[in-house]
């Protein structure tokens, strides 16, 4: 969204058509001193006047202000990475009061208020209060129901609804989060399949580039899924030792087979984590260390990198133009150097008591405050 900019677009606008600024004034009824000094920013035309003088250069009233309502995909990119640092330098009230007055700014970019809600949603544990807590996650429920309301764009709408039973289940609202998922989860609908036949309507149209990079991007995010179901399956099955042995034997089976670590550390790490509770709850200390370890190794490797981004690999090589559509562009949703706060706190558990006192808990604890470059 550009900021309004009537003086420079009028000059602008009489200079391109060649107009002097005293046929503009007779044009529109004025003196050539009072449009000199509309130009100059002086002053500025009465508001009744810009349809007039919009119709005269034959551009929208939008147009001849500089008026954009909605912030381009770069612009937005840019505004999360520059709110995501506030985050990091400035206290978190401070980097919140920023951030609603960004928001405030751009209320009617909703692809923007999308990714404010993401923001929220990756920040708001950095509260100092639990009020401050569930403060932020209801202005991003107010935020997902605006664009609910306001916008026309379907598909951001049902991102927003997603997004609202998330920020439900973060507020303990549970049977509310059911509500609004259950009617777009259901497997048996036959819309389950669009993937698939998207897919063979590339192939029968002849686009088979389309075709491939869709299928591979649909086979990366079937992956995702995988492991990230697995650890809620885990959580389920804490309690029977034997059915969470098995979980984590194929999953680790597929993780490996694909290269998982170091394809997308960050849901490996979150296998791991829960891998470790699991293990902890069945009084299994050994192999709850051993899962901490690849725990470790994982948030290492986040930390080792550059940047954080989604990111394909030598079989997932088809990625880049689907990576390239996110409105983020597979920018991490938080900074960096808020890894290893998560992690320790992640580490502070009071399932892992029982470890803290042992030297290879603690190393794993010394391993990643000191940073990344310690992993095998």
């Amino acid at each position: 969204m550009n900021q309004i900019n009537l003086s420079k677009n009028l000059a602008r606008l009489r200079r391109d058509r060649k107009i002097t600024q005293e046929e503009l004034a007779d044009f529109i009824g004025v003196t050539k001193a009072a449009v000199s000094k509309w130009e100059n920013g002086q002053t500025t035309p009465d508001i009744l006047l810009l349809p007039q003088l919009a119709n005269f250069f034959g551009v929208t009233v939008d147009e001849l202000i500089g008026y954009v309502a909605q912030l381009s995909e770069e612009q937005i990119r840019r505004r999360y990475q520059e709110l995501c640092e506030s985050f990091v330098k400035l206290s978190f009230a401070e980097a919140w009061e920023q951030t609603r007055a960004v928001i405030h700014r751009y209320y009617s970019c909703y692809p923007f208020l999308f990714q404010a809600v993401v923001l929220y949603l990756n920040h708001y544990m950095l509260a100092d209060s639990e009020e401050e807590k569930k403060g932020m996650l209801k202005e991003a429920l107010h935020l997902c129901q605006r664009i609910l309301q306001e916008c026309r764009d379907v598909e951001l709408c049902a991102d927003a609804m997603a997004m609202k039973a998330v920020l439900k289940l973060r507020l303990g609202m549970p049977e509310e989060a059911i509500e609004l998922l259950k009617p777009f989860t259901d497997l048996t609908r036959f819309s389950s399949q669009n993937g698939s036949v998207l897919i063979q309507a590339y192939c029968m149209a002849g686009k088979m580039e389309q075709a491939k990079s869709y299928a591979q991007a649909r086979h990366y995010v079937d992956l995702l899924n995988l492991i990230g179901d697995a650890v809620q399956m885990i959580a389920l099955q804490q309690n029977d030792r034997l059915r969470c042995a098995e979980i984590m034997r194929r999953v680790e089976k597929i993780m490996e087979l694909y290269q998982f670590q170091r394809l997308h550390p960050n849901l490996a790490s979150q296998y791991y984590y829960q891998a470790a509770l699991a293990y902890m709850e069945q009084g299994d200390l050994k192999h709850a260390l051993t899962a901490l370890g690849q725990f470790q190794t994982c948030v290492s490797r986040i930390q080792d990198m550059e940047e954080i981004t989604l990111h394909g690999d030598g079989y997932f090589d088809l990625l880049e133009e689907w990576i390239e559509s996110f409105p983020l562009k597979g920018m991490a949703p938080r900074d960096k150097s808020l890894v290893k706060k998560s992690a320790l706190d992640a580490l502070s558990h009071p399932a892992f008591l029982e470890l803290k006192e042992t030297s290879e808990f603690q190393n794993i604890c010394d391993r990643i405050r000191k940073g990344g470059a310690l992993h095998d």
